[in-house]
């Protein structure tokens, strides 16, 4: 049967804002413009519904429970109930794109079920100590319930790999932490970057950008403070989140916070920046990689998906700075050392690097996998 006359359903684990997992969901959609998405709720902006194309969108029953749309998150608990309740029993291939719970949903043996896995959900793994801390919650009672519920998610999460046929990662990063997880091998899958959309730019300004939802993982903070003892350097910082507040009390006067922004503008920023900054250890990456279509270097903290992306100093042809150490002293000294070296560094080695990661290979690789895996699910 041709895969274009298949029934197929795209199952996301929620629709709130147009980040880097929507950008996977648009390239599979555009791969399969037939597919129906399901999504524990959807809240996205009209403004940002583009990218959906014609496919139809279903939701959970979380998106009707009291305040789900600014508080969906605390319904955390409900979630592998609500995405389990989905009835998916019409479709041919099931294919879930999760860094939460999407990949639990339910199929039957006569359905192919093929998951891109963001990541096995950080907070119930090896970033559980992280988040109590971050959000205070390493004692008492609340100490208690989050351990209790993480404990819980990591017994159905590991369940529900079992319904996987095929595992995709979006990193070697990825790839090895679903094999620390659930104990079994993927196929890797770089996600999409929009290098026409970001394109080259030569001309670049006096000043230093980070760009991202602030959220206390993403290490906003962290740079903002670099900056505060950097005073001969300016930092713009783009995103809105709620760290937002706490951060903007802690810039100096060369640090301007600009909130969110379209991506055209978040471009324009991209295009002139002398650097672009990333402090946290992301699962891929896409901003950083935009940032280097743009033929702009990037300074990284030096684990995950950063490593995957930029070329360090020691490489022939190198397109950035890594920091070892999450800290101020190790960003203050990688800025420096982005300094003392931009000479080694050419726009158009950045976005050369780039290239590596255009949606089309996405697309070629993605469908490719997706026919071969049909024919083999057919054959068994």
């Amino acid at each position: 049967m041709n895969i274009a006359n298949l029934r197929i359903a795209v199952v996301h684990d929620w629709l709130v804002i147009s980040g880097g997992a929507e950008k996977v969901l648009e390239q599979i959609l555009l791969c399969f413009p037939q597919a129906h998405v399901y999504s524990i709720v959807d809240f996205l902006p009209e403004n940002q519904r583009k990218f959906l194309g014609n496919a139809s969108v279903t939701s959970s029953f979380i998106q009707s429970l009291p305040l789900s749309k600014r508080y969906y998150w605390y319904y955390l608990p409900l979630m592998p109930l609500a995405i389990e309740q989905f009835d998916l029993s019409d479709y041919d291939i099931v294919i879930s794109s999760s860094h939460a719970v999407a990949k639990g949903v339910i199929t039957h043996p006569h359905q192919l079920h093929i998951s891109y896995i963001h990541s096995p959900v950080r907070f119930a793994w090896d970033l559980q100590n992280y988040y109590l801390n971050v959000f205070g919650y390493q004692r008492g009672i609340k100490s208690l319930l989050a351990r209790t519920l993480f404990h819980y998610l990591r017994l159905w999460d590991s369940r529900t790999a079992n319904g996987i046929d095929l595992i995709i990662a979006n990193s070697r990063f990825i790839a090895r932490r679903i094999k620390k997880t659930y104990g079994c091998e993927s196929t890797i899958i770089y996600p999409p970057v929009d290098v026409e959309r970001f394109s080259l730019s030569n001309s670049k300004q006096d000043f230093y950008l980070t760009a991202s939802f602030m959220n206390p993982f993403k290490k906003i903070d962290l740079i903002v403070e670099a900056f505060a003892e950097l005073p001969n350097q300016k930092l713009i910082v783009i995103g809105d989140g709620p760290e937002f507040k706490r951060i903007q009390a802690k810039a100096t006067s060369n640090v301007e916070l600009v909130g969110y922004q379209e991506t055209d503008t978040l471009k324009s920023y991209m295009q002139q920046a002398r650097a672009f900054i990333f402090a946290a250890p992301e699962d891929f990456g896409i901003i950083m990689a935009e940032a280097q279509a743009c033929g702009t270097p990037v300074i990284a903290y030096g684990r995950g998906g950063a490593t995957e992306i930029i070329q360090g100093l020691d490489q022939e042809h190198p397109t950035g700075v890594f920091f070892p150490k999450q800290n101020i002293p190790s960003l203050i000294q990688a800025i420096e050392q982005f300094e003392q070296s931009r000479d080694l560094i050419s726009p158009e080695t950045c976005r050369q690097n780039a290239l590596r990661f255009a949606p089309n290979f996405f697309q070629e690789s993605f469908r490719s996998i997706v026919d071969a895996e049909w024919l083999k699910f057919c054959h068994n």
